[in-house]
């Protein structure tokens, strides 16, 4: 029996009643054509609602956004009608929910882009990389990501009006707020990491330069929509997606400062999680701690044990389980009681149905 988990914590005007979240994870099920969330999904994130807070899977903010198949968007009317049954069944089961918005930058293939080349901060190609597009199958096509070209101030301007409209969409849709996805090599990373960014206008070269992009993303949502709706997810110590710091204590400690400056409600660090991963240390954490005063949710591969042990000590006020929310809808209640987890099927989390999606058995079953 845990007690530091069930510990009530206030999240700008919501009440939670855990520090467990349920993390963005991509699952590849919104209906084609058009990139729409559905009733599967609705019913999928209402069976997960006793988390306190969830944050939607990643949610592209335009057509040029999307990185892999059958993937949600909401740039569009019928995109923020989807996502209104999905927030419709969340707040019926009383639960808080947040929408992950991203654009992927390079990280795509001009099949998922309607046959564009993708953008990113400088024009490099993520090696190493693949992506899933839509062979007409209901398997997935993995395909290498192509080179991309560097996105021109105009250019940039126009995706940071996007995410401002997504925000306003994702309010439009129910949402409780967004989480801007600046972590695991995607867009927003592209400019953060040394590695990634050679530009050499006030964009890129030093690292007041490289946060600017993320700085003044941040500044266009919490305009829209308020600084106690607004999350931020960054990645330290990732190399997901090819994208690397020089030195990722120093950047990442810059980040959370600027973020704290902004006032944002929360910022959800996503631990390296791979075998053999760099660990990120606990003065590592501590100075993020001191750097940030809103909530700091942690996610990586964490058990209860871990997860009691790191609100205790302070350095995280809530912890995301991953993978366990796919095949435990009731995971707060197996925490809360000791109980074992079921676990997930590797096969079945991209595409496809209702199987392993909505159809893993709470604990009573």
């Amino acid at each position: 029996m845990t007690t530091a988990l069930f510990n009530a914590i206030s999240l700008g005007k919501h009440s939670l009643s855990n520090r467990i979240v349920m993390p963005p994870m991509t699952r590849s099920r919104a209906s084609q054509p058009g990139d729409v969330a559905n009733d599967l999904m609705a019913q999928y994130y209402g069976q997960r609602a006793t988390a306190g807070l969830i944050i939607s899977e990643g949610t592209q903010v335009s057509e040029m956004g999307k990185g892999y198949a059958w993937t949600p968007g909401i740039y569009c009317q019928e995109q923020i009608a989807g996502w209104h049954k999905v927030t419709d069944a969340v707040h019926q089961a009383n639960g808080v929910i947040f929408a992950q918005l991203w654009h992927v930058g390079r990280v795509t293939h001009p099949d998922n882009i309607a046959g564009q080349q993708p953008i990113s901060s400088s024009a490099m190609k993520a090696e190493n990389v693949k992506v899933f597009i839509d062979n007409g199958t209901d398997e997935p096509g993995f395909v290498d990501v192509v080179e991309p070209r560097a996105m021109s101030i105009d250019e940039i301007q126009q995706v940071i009006a996007q995410f401002k409209q997504a925000a306003l969409n994702a309010i439009a849709a129910g949402f409780d707020g967004i989480e801007l996805h600046a972590a695991n090599g995607y867009l927003i990373n592209q400019f953060i990491d040394s590695e990634s960014n050679q530009r050499s206008d006030q964009y890129g070269g030093s690292l007041e330069n490289r946060l600017r992009f993320l700085d003044e993303v941040v500044v266009a949502m919490v305009d829209a929509i308020g600084a106690d709706k607004v999350g931020v997810r960054l990645a330290p110590l990732t190399t997901l997606n090819g994208t690397v710091d020089a030195d990722p204590e120093q950047t990442y400690t810059a980040a959370a400062k600027l973020l704290n400056e902004h006032g944002i409600v929360y910022l959800h660090i996503a631990e390296a999680d791979w075998e053999d991963a760099p660990e990120m240390s606990s003065g590592f954490k501590q100075a993020l701690r001191d750097a940030f005063s809103g909530v700091l949710i942690y996610a990586g591969k964490y058990s209860a044990e871990r997860a009691e042990d790191a609100i205790e000590n302070g350095l995280a006020d809530m912890i995301a389980f991953g993978r366990p929310f796919v095949a435990n809808p009731d995971l707060p209640n197996r925490i809360r009681l000791g109980q074992p987890w079921n676990k997930h099927n590797p096969d079945t989390l991209f595409g496809g149905g209702a199987k392993g999606f909505t159809d893993y058995p709470r604990f009573s079953e």
